[in-house]
C-alpha cells in the first residue's frame, strides 16, 4: 500500500535583536538601514545584522583628552620653534622675533602691569555679569589677578613712581573682549583661557626674568596664588571641558580660531615691557 504524506509548511520566524532594532542617532560610526528582508537573508539562526560601518568621523589633535587639550595643541602650535619644542608659527613680522638683548624697564614694567590690570579687570566683570549662563563657573577659581594687580601697583606707587594711565593695547584688548562675551561665547572663552593659562607658565617666566634685571629679585603678588596653583588650573580645566560638551563640532572650531586673535591682543600688551 502506497502512503502518501502532506509535505509539511515551514514558516521562519526572524528576531531581530535589539542593536538592530534601536540605535540613537549619535551612536558613533553607525546608522541603521531602513530596507526590506530579501527571501534568502536569514541567517540558520533567523538572526541579521543591519548596522554598517561608516567612515571614522576625523580625530582632531587632543580630542580624546578632552576640549582643554585641543586648546593647548593650537596654542603651542602658534608659538615658533625657539619658543617651544611643538611650535610650528613662521617669523613673519619684526615683532615676532625672540627678544635678543632683554632689557626691561620700569616704566615699561608699569605700563604692562597697568594695561594687564585692565584687561583681567574686563575678564573678572565678565565672568561676574555672566551674559552667558556658562561664564558664571568661571567665577572664584583662584586665577584671579585684579586684586593681585592692585597690590602691586599700589607698592609700585609707594617706592615713589608714577602709576600711568592704561594704553592703547589694553584698551583695545577690554573693548574686544567686552564686545565678543555679549554675542560669541565660543570666541570669548578661547580668550579667556589663552589669558590665564598663558600667565601661569610662561608668564611667570617673564616675571621672573624682569625681576632680576630691574626689581631685585622681588616678586610681585601678580606671580603668586592662594593654593596649589597645578591644582587650580586643573580644576579650570575641568569646567572648561565641561562648558565644552555642549558645544557642536563647528562651535569647538570656531573657539580654537580665536586662539591666534589672543595671541595678538596678548603680545601687544607683553610687548610694552621694553617700551
Amino acid at each position: 500500500m502506497r502512503l502518501l504524506f502532506k509535505k509539511p509548511k515551514l514558516t521562519l520566524t526572524l528576531r531581530l535583536p535589539i542593536s538592530f532594532r534601536f540605535i540613537p542617532r549619535d551612536y558613533p560610526y553607525f546608522k541603521t538601514q531602513s530596507f526590506k528582508l530579501p527571501p534568502r537573508m536569514a541567517t540558520r539562526n533567523g538572526v541579521v545584522s543591519a548596522t554598517t560601518a561608516e567612515k571614522p568621523r576625523k580625530r582632531y589633535p587632543g580630542e580624546a583628552k578632552g576640549f582643554v587639550e585641543e586648546m593647548r595643541f593650537v596654542a603651542m602650535k602658534l608659538h615658533t620653534g625657539e619658543q617651544a619644542k611643538e611650535g610650528e608659527k613662521e617669523v613673519k613680522e619684526p615683532e615676532e622675533r625672540s627678544v635678543v638683548k632683554w632689557e626691561p624697564t620700569v616704566d615699561g614694567y608699569l605700563k604692562f602691569l597697568m594695561d594687564s590690570k585692565l584687561v583681567y579687570d574686563t575678564l573678572e566683570g565678565i565672568i561676574d555679569k555672566a551674559a552667558f549662563p556658562s561664564y558664571a563657573e568661571f567665577r572664584n577659581t583662584g586665577l584671579e589677578r585684579s586684586e593681585k594687580l592692585s597690590r602691586d601697583l599700589q607698592w609700585f606707587k609707594e617706592q615713589g613712581y608714577a602709576i600711568p594711565e592704561p594704553s592703547s593695547p589694553g584698551v583695545t584688548y577690554a573693548e574686544y573682549l567686552k564686545e565678543i562675551s555679549e554675542k560669541d561665547p565660543q570666541a570669548f572663552i578661547c580668550h579667556f583661557y589663552n589669558i590665564y593659562f598663558a600667565h601661569s607658565a610662561g608668564g611667570r617666566m617673564i616675571g621672573k626674568k624682569v625681576a632680576e634685571k630691574i626689581l631685585d629679585n622681588k616678586e610681585l603678588e601678580f606671580y603668586k596664588w592662594d593654593g596649589d596653583l597645578s591644582q587650580l588650573l586643573q580644576n579650570v580645566r575641568d569646567k572648561l571641558n565641561k562648558v565644552a560638551e555642549s558645544w557642536s563640532r563647528d562651535e569647538k572650531n570656531h573657539c580654537l580660531e580665536e586662539t591666534e586673535k589672543s595671541f595678538k591682543h596678548s603680545g601687544s600688551i607683553l610687548r610694552l615691557i621694553l617700551s
